[in-house]
């Protein structure tokens, strides 16, 4: 775990694979879920972002769990599993983004992922909305804030064509800004952006929708 620079503080190991199994078995549990977090063991965290309720998950929880994280792969699970499904997610992303602490900015880039992702029904002007917030952040050279701002340039490309146009002006504009941070997440968004299999994805569902 160390490797791949997951915090091994308070850590049992246990594979996500079976943590998801546990999860299925357990069901929704939103006070099982705070029980989990209060542990303060990294696993019991991460099946506690699989358990919890979003439909009961608060502003005041959000911030809490939010705080007392300390590593990637517990800030990812938390945003990508239960976050986003919350009505305070895009006041997050808004909010989050704008923060200093690493794993809390990260979190605000993630919940842009996991909408982009999940999120069928959402407008496009609602992902245009995040694109200068993309680039106002594009000069944090932190590594796990600079690699969500470019997964999620890269999630906000590849939903439609409409939006792969306007991710696309936004790697280009990047790239202009003379910063390392910029220049990488720039020219890896546009590799992605402009391989043959998301032109052939996005092709279809523009074939879809006509």
């Amino acid at each position: 775990m160390g490797k791949f620079g997951i915090n091994p503080r308070n850590n049992l190991g246990l594979s996500v694979k079976d943590l998801r199994s546990i999860a299925r078995d357990i069901g929704m549990n939103r006070e099982l879920a705070q029980q989990l977090w209060q542990t303060d063991i990294h696993d019991a965290r991460m099946l506690a972002a699989l358990i919890a309720d979003p439909r009961k998950v608060t502003e005041e929880q959000m911030e809490a769990w939010i705080k007392d994280v300390d590593s990637w792969d517990l800030c990812d699970m938390l945003c990508y599993h239960l976050f986003y499904k919350t009505s305070s997610a895009t006041k997050k992303i808004k909010e989050w983004t704008a923060r200093s602490k690493e794993f809390v900015k990260r979190a605000g880039f993630v919940l842009i992922v996991a909408l982009a992702v999940h999120d069928k029904t959402a407008d496009d002007t609602l992902f245009e909305s995040f694109l200068p917030i993309i680039k106002r952040e594009i000069s944090d050279d932190r590594n796990y804030v600079k690699k969500a701002v470019n997964w999620a340039l890269r999630a906000i490309g590849k939903r439609n064509p409409y939006l792969h146009g306007k991710a696309l002006q936004t790697a280009y504009d990047i790239l202009k800004i003379d910063a390392k941070s910029a220049q990488w997440i720039a020219r890896d968004a546009l590799r992605e952006l402009h391989s043959e299999k998301v032109n052939k994805r996005l092709q279809r569902k523009k074939e879809r929708q006509a």
